[in-house]
């Protein structure tokens, strides 16, 4: 599978959306856009009216992280603001995984489900079969530009290995230090969808298709070494 990149809005120069937009949607498979509580996670980022704002100059999907307590209220306002995915982190979903999972799909998007360094695979493996794609946190949520947590690699092997033998249907993306120190080990283990911040692309050059040239040259050079 041709590796898949979902820039994280969050780390883009706000000040410059629409042209930043412009250069990405011939570029990017998504948008990753981190919704924040500053509950769950102690700060605030972008927000539904956010996606509402963009989309309609994104060309790609837009996949919505919920970082919140309750992601049950940002269902229903993300999908009318334009959302091709809804995330919700299965910390905050557990005790109603089926209802939101139905919940999402039945607001017309595709449903993913976001894994915390510290939460296993076996978590969501009674509703695994339903889920559109599984993000592994491969730092703690809520900051930006944080160490990669090695012991992810396992977690992502065992979703691939899931996937293979039973044939589900989930991409397998990884949220957190993907970068040039990252992008082979987390290849080999079965990553299919990089979720690129600060280190992976944003901050390699202060031209955004400069800085997406050399993103794309670290991950050929590092995985075909």
């Amino acid at each position: 599978m041709k590796p898949m990149f979902n820039p994280s809005l969050m780390c883009m120069d706000l000040l410059n959306i629409k042209e930043q937009i412009q250069v990405l949607n011939k570029r990017a498979d998504f948008y990753h856009v981190d919704i924040m509580d500053g509950h769950f996670v102690k700060n605030i980022t972008l927000s539904p009216d956010f996606v509402k704002a963009i989309h309609p100059i994104c060309d790609i999907p837009l996949d919505c992280h919920l970082m919140v307590t309750t992601p049950d209220d940002f269902i229903e306002p993300l999908a009318k603001a334009g959302a091709g995915f809804i995330c919700p982190h299965a910390e905050t979903i557990n005790s109603e995984a089926f209802r939101i999972i139905n919940k999402i799909h039945d607001n017309g998007c595709k449903v993913g489900v976001v894994l915390n360094p510290a939460t296993p695979v076996s978590y969501i493996k009674h509703y695994i079969h339903k889920l559109d794609k599984i993000t592994v946190m491969s730092v703690d949520p809520g900051f930006s530009g944080q160490p990669f947590i090695p012991e992810m690699l396992d977690k992502i092997r065992e979703l691939k290995q899931l996937k293979e033998e039973n044939g589900y249907h989930y991409l397998i993306e990884v949220d957190g230090s993907c970068n040039k120190r990252t992008f082979k080990q987390l290849t080999e283990a079965g990553t299919e969808v990089f979720v690129v911040g600060s280190t992976g692309l944003f901050g390699l050059d202060s031209n955004l298709e400069t800085a997406w040239d050399k993103m794309i040259a670290d991950f050929n050079q590092e995985v075909n070494a």
